[in-house]
């Protein structure tokens, strides 16, 4: 679990505690919201595919596979707020920039939300590629965390932070990536594949090129 979430909870908790004694009904709307924000800031743990794909950095909704500039293509992620918000990395790689933008909080879903909201754009480098994506905050959301700095190195499908409540992920990929979801695919940030590399072989294909499908352990 995030420790915002344990925060919070405890805060909603001793105000439930505290209505008890003077109106005990009125204690079960803050109890209600402890529970619920133990639930929202839940951080399960995920399995992380190898190779070279592009994973999710979040869970939700995909709700755009579109063109964005002459050789960019953009996959958007709508989170509601039943959803895990803690944000993943897509590729393994450095973080070569993040870049924060102030911008208006409207739908997440909406498609100019992607353009006029408030958001934080990152962009990570690594074996011959290089991925931008974007924390973007919805109409409830109004904090985007991020974890990392320039100069990080991070490993596919590492945690990097989360947007509180409901919010929107953008990822752009270059010509070399394929991207493998559709408008309405449900995904899971870090074990759902978005992308594949197209001028990269999948690690058992090369593998087995190579007559090593298998690293044989050292004996002695």
């Amino acid at each position: 679990m995030v420790r915002d979430g344990l925060y919070y909870g405890a805060g909603f908790t001793a105000v439930g505690i505290l209505l008890t004694w003077v109106q005990p009904w009125a204690a079960l709307l803050p109890f209600f919201l402890a529970a619920f924000c133990l639930y929202f800031f839940r951080d399960p743990e995920r399995e992380i595919p190898v190779g070279p794909v592009a994973v999710s950095p979040a869970d939700g909704k995909v709700v755009a596979v579109r063109p964005e500039g002459p050789s960019q293509r953009r996959v958007s992620i709508f989170l509601n707020i039943f959803d895990v918000h803690v944000n993943r990395t897509p590729i393994a790689g450095t973080i070569t920039n993040v870049e924060y933008h102030k911008g208006r909080f409207l739908v997440a879903s909406k498609e100019k939300a992607s353009v006029q909201n408030e958001q934080n754009k990152v962009i990570v480098e690594g074996d011959g590629t290089r991925v931008v994506f974007k924390q973007i905050a919805g109409l409830i959301a109004r904090r985007i965390v991020f974890t990392k700095k320039p100069g990080d190195t991070v490993a596919a499908g590492e945690r990097v932070g989360l947007i509180k409540f409901g919010s929107r992920v953008d990822v752009l990929f270059g010509p070399e990536w394929d991207i493998l979801v559709r408008e309405g695919t449900r995904v899971a940030g870090g074990s759902s594949i978005l992308a594949r590399r197209n001028d990269r072989q999948p690690v058992r294909e090369a593998s087995a090129e190579a007559g090593t499908l298998e690293p044989v352990a050292c004996q002695g």
